[in-house]
C-alpha cells in the first residue's frame, strides 16, 4: 500500500513539474546564410547562452529554416537576438539597423517566427567610428595566462606628456563598449569619452585617465569568481596596471586607482576591489550580477571575518527585464555589506532607476553619477 501511495505522490509531483514547463518554439528563416554558416540565439537565460553569441546554435531544418524548442518556466522574462557566431554578424532589421532585443514574458506554449533578410557582416552599418579626445590603442596586448586583448587608454583633454601633472586612473571592463559605438557589441557605447571630457572641462570632476580592457569569448568565466576570474584579476593587477603606470603619467597609489564595469563586469569590479583593496580604493558596480543563477559572490562577503576594508562602493541597477532578476542579489549584497559595517550614503552609494533596462544606453545615462562618485562630487 505504501508503495502505491508513494508512486502516486511521485507521479503527481512529476506532473506538476511538467505542467509548469512552457514550450517556446523559435523558427527563423533566412535566405542569406551561407552553407557553412549557422544561426545562433543569444539571450539572457542559460538556455540562450547568457548572451554568448556562439554558444547555442539553432537546428537547421532545411536550406532556409532554423528552429529550436525551449522548455521554460511560466513567468520567465526572456530577451534574445540572433547571430551567425559573433556580434559582428548579428541579425539586422529590414532597415539594416541593429535591432533592440526581442522580448517575451512566457505565459503559454507558443511559436515565434522571425525572418532575417540582413546580417551585420554583409552590410556596412551607419555607426560612427569615433572616440572623443586623445587615446592610445594597444592591439592584442600580450597577457601571460589569459587571452591577449585590445586595450584603449583614454587621456584627459589637458594631458601633456611634457609637464609634471599626474592623473588618477579608472580601469573599465568590456572596453570595446565604453568609448566607440562602432566597436560596441550592440551598436551603442557608454559614451565615457564624451561624458568624462565634458565633466572635466566644466570642472565637475578632476582630469583622469580611463583604461578600457576589451573582453574575450571567455567573458563570463573571466568576470566571475572562478579560476579564470582570478587569472584575469592577476592580469589587471600584475601586468596591465604596471604597464599603464610605467607608460603614462598616473597617480599609481590606491587612492587614485578605481575599477568599473557592468553586469558580470560589475561583479568582477567588486571582486577586484574586495580582494585587492591595497590596489583599488573605489569600485563602480553597474547592474552587477552579484548573485544570480550559478553566480554567487554574496556568500564570499558574508564569510569574510577580517577587519572592515577601506573601500567606497557604487552600486546601481534598473528595474526592467534582467535588471529585475539582478535585484535579489543586489539586495543581499547590500545587506551583507551592512552587516560588515558599510553604511549607505557613506561607504556605499546605491542608485536605482526602476524604468531602466540592461544595456549600454541605460548605463550611459548613469555614467555622470558614478564618475562624480569617484571624487565625492555627488
Amino acid at each position: 500500500m505504501r508503495k502505491i501511495i508513494l508512486t502516486l505522490i511521485v507521479s503527481t509531483l512529476l506532473q506538476s513539474i511538467s505542467s509548469s514547463q512552457i514550450k517556446v518554439k523559435i523558427d527563423v528563416t533566412s535566405n542569406s546564410v551561407k552553407e557553412n554558416e549557422n544561426i545562433f540565439i543569444a539571450g539572457n537565460l542559460p538556455q540562450f547562452g547568457e548572451w554568448s553569441p556562439n554558444k547555442v546554435p539553432l537546428m537547421k531544418v532545411d536550406a532556409f529554416l532554423w528552429s529550436m524548442t525551449f522548455e521554460l518556466n511560466k513567468g520567465d522574462f526572456i530577451e534574445f537576438k540572433f547571430t551567425k557566431g559573433d556580434w559582428n554578424s548579428e541579425a539586422l532589421t529590414d532597415d539594416k539597423l541593429v535591432p533592440s532585443n526581442h522580448k517575451l514574458t512566457v505565459a503559454n506554449d507558443t511559436t515565434l517566427y522571425f525572418k532575417i533578410n540582413y546580417w551585420k557582416d554583409e552590410y556596412k552599418i551607419n555607426i560612427p567610428d569615433t572616440i572623443t579626445g586623445k587615446f592610445v590603442h594597444f592591439k592584442n596586448f600580450d597577457a601571460k595566462e589569459i587571452q591577449d586583448r585590445d586595450i584603449i587608454v583614454w587621456l584627459p583633454p589637458d594631458y601633456n606628456p611634457f609637464d609634471g601633472k599626474r592623473y588618477p586612473v579608472l580601469y573599465m571592463h568590456d572596453g570595446q563598449n565604453i568609448f566607440n559605438p562602432a566597436t560596441s557589441s550592440l551598436g551603442f557605447d557608454w559614451r565615457i569619452d564624451e561624458i568624462a571630457d565634458s565633466l572635466i572641462r566644466i570642472n565637475e570632476i578632476p582630469s583622469l585617465i580611463v583604461v578600457g580592457i576589451y573582453n574575450s569569448g571567455r567573458r563570463f568565466y573571466e568576470y566571475s569568481n572562478t579560476a579564470e576570474g582570478k587569472k584575469y584579476a592577476q592580469f589587471l593587477v600584475n601586468e596591465l596596471k604596471p604597464f599603464v603606470d610605467n607608460n603614462f603619467k598616473t597617480l599609481p597609489d590606491r587612492n587614485n586607482t578605481f575599477v568599473a564595469g557592468s553586469s558580470m563586469g560589475g561583479l568582477i569590479s567588486f571582486i577586484l576591489g574586495w580582494e585587492y583593496p591595497e590596489i583599488f580604493s573605489r569600485m563602480i558596480c553597474v547592474s552587477p550580477a552579484f548573485k544570480i543563477r550559478n553566480v554567487d559572490y554574496v556568500s564570499a562577503v558574508k564569510e569574510y571575518s577580517g577587519a572592515k576594508k577601506d573601500l567606497k562602493i557604487y552600486i546601481d541597477n534598473g528595474g526592467l527585464g534582467l535588471e529585475a532578476e539582478l535585484q535579489n542579489g543586489i539586495d543581499e549584497m547590500l545587506e551583507a555589506l551592512s552587516a560588515k559595517g558599510y553604511k549607505l550614503n557613506y561607504d556605499i552609494l546605491w542608485i536605482k532607476d526602476s524604468n531602466a533596462e540592461h544595456n549600454e544606453i541605460a548605463w550611459s545615462k548613469r555614467a555622470p553619477i558614478f564618475l562624480k562618485f569617484l571624487f565625492d562630487k555627488i
